[in-house]
């Protein structure tokens, strides 16, 4: 059996390390992905992907990516259930990165630029 998905979209916003009590890392992004067809309007719409990135991971992503910038994500799709407050069950599915690939990188734009 097979678990791999591969996305290629835009960050909706800056990365952010969270650390853990244990002292693991991690972040989570949203992939902003256009379809590629048009709606009944005529419009290109989006799919909004969330991921959760570990350690490593998550420290290069938040240190090279900001909002806006493309990136690379291959991955493995995880489903979770998780118990409200008020005892409603709620279905989660999420892309857990195993590689993330900076596709385009405003640091690098920003260095660039000074070098010119």
């Amino acid at each position: 059996m097979l678990n791999q998905i591969v996305l290629v979209g835009r960050l909706v916003k800056d990365p952010e390390i969270i650390e853990s009590e244990d002292g693991k890392k991690r972040a989570y992004v949203t992939l902003a992905i256009p379809r590629s067809f048009k709606n009944a309007d005529g419009e290109y719409e989006s799919d909004f992907i969330n991921c959760t990135l570990w350690d490593a991971i998550a420290k290069s992503t938040t240190d090279y990516c900001k909002k806006g910038d493309i990136v690379g994500v291959k991955g493995r799709v995880q489903s979770s259930t998780l118990e409200k407050e008020d005892g409603e069950k709620q279905f989660r599915i999420d892309v857990i990165a195993e590689r993330v690939t900076f596709l385009t990188s405003k640091k690098e734009k920003e260095q660039s630029g000074k070098e010119k």
